[in-house]
């Protein structure tokens, strides 16, 4: 009597293992794969840097917004440093393209200097403050836009400051 092979395909993450073998090859196989494998990912998991966007839409749903024509602010720039202002528009371009309503994540200098309403020395040297930051990048494309931990020092220390200044 011959005995079968068995196939196992596993998928977790963006790994993916198949083992064929004899029942208790693949036994072992699949526990290594389990005993390895799995808290290596989460500790990995523990330290990659990723923007959570359902929060990010909560976070920022009465600031800013995407209209057919771009990005936009909720509320008025005269109360905002011309730095927030670029960082609200970055991170409504990128949500944007995340839920698909923008083609691209990035927006020249010439629309965040439309957009800020300032000339293009003052919107230059705010944009190379936000790069050296880490805020911001530039593109290949010369367009800019935001990091992901420009996302997350945003959400965690920028939006609150902004709710305040609003509320006042």
């Amino acid at each position: 009597m011959s005995e079968e092979n068995l196939t196992v395909h596993i998928k977790y993450r963006d790994v993916e293992q198949t083992f064929i073998g004899n029942v208790n090859d693949v036994w072992i196989s699949v526990n290594k794969f389990f005993s390895q494998m799995i808290p290596s990912f989460d500790m990995a998991h523990k330290v990659l840097l990723t923007a959570d966007l359902p929060k990010l839409i909560e976070d920022s749903k009465d600031v800013i917004a995407l209209a057919p024509e771009g990005p936009e602010l909720l509320i008025s720039k005269r109360r905002l440093t011309d730095s927030e202002i670029l960082q609200l528009y970055l991170l409504a371009a990128y949500m944007g393209y995340k839920l698909g309503h923008l083609n691209k994540d990035s927006m020249s200098k010439k629309e965040l200097q439309t957009r800020l309403g300032k000339t293009s020395k003052i919107t230059s040297t705010r944009l190379g403050e936000l790069c050296r930051e880490g805020t911001a990048i530039k593109t290949e494309e010369d367009n800019y836009k935001i990091t992901t931990i420009g996302i997350k020092r945003l959400q965690e220390e920028v939006l609150s400051k902004i709710r305040e200044k609003i509320q006042v």
